[in-house]
């Protein structure tokens, strides 16, 4: 089956299964997101800041163990490398295809006299990119460290991560929880697929 044969046959079952809940869930999802979004975006410097994290953690993880697993021949390194990367790219890959299947327009564009934002732009709101690249990279960390006392500070960030998404009026409260799911998904799904490419490679 090529692509648009495939976005023809995936597009309404899964717009079956959104509007499954939208009737009930838009007014608690517009609600909670008023509630969140914060007065005057543009002078959110912080979670501005956090949001824009996304675009320098996941790489400079991914080349920093590349360097160091090249300089030192170190597998488990290159390993992390290969394995965020993976994570990164699977997640942003379903991100993109569900964007372009559920077209959903973002708070600011459907809701403007309510919400605000820090960038008027036309765009697709479902799901957060973002909070699915944080949660996609701090999946993987989690699982690299192997243990809680790691995975619990790690997770702070794409929780900070999804709610500035909220606060700074760029998506809506099911976005960045679907975009959570794919993430921790893309995670799991890369840990897995790297270490059957990779076999032996844990600490």
């Amino acid at each position: 089956m090529n692509v648009s044969g495939m976005k023809k046959t995936l597009a309404p079952i899964l717009m079956l299964f959104l509007s499954a809940g939208y009737a009930t869930a838009q007014n608690p999802d517009i609600d909670i997101l008023r509630r969140i979004n914060a007065p005057n975006p543009v002078r959110q410097t912080f979670w501005l800041e956090t949001s824009n994290s996304v675009y320098w953690v996941p790489p400079v993880y991914a080349v920093a163990n590349l360097g160091y697993g090249l300089i030192g021949k170190d597998r488990v390194a290159l390993r992390y490398s290969m394995e965020s990367a993976l994570s990164a790219g699977i997640g942003l890959a379903l991100t993109g295809c569900i964007k372009n299947l559920v077209n959903r327009p973002r708070p600011a564009q459907a809701y403007p006299d309510i919400i605000g934002t820090y960038i008027y732009s036309e765009g697709k709101s479902f799901p957060s990119g973002h909070t699915t690249l944080a949660f996609a990279t701090a999946t993987t960390l989690a699982l690299q460290g192997g243990h809680w006392y790691i995975s619990v500070p790690v997770f702070s960030w794409p929780l900070a991560v999804g709610y500035s998404r909220m606060r700074l009026g760029r998506h809506y409260p099911t976005d960045v929880l679907c975009g959570a799911v794919i993430g921790i998904g893309s995670g799991l799904l890369s840990h897995w697929i790297a270490g059957r490419i990779m076999p032996g490679t844990t600490h």
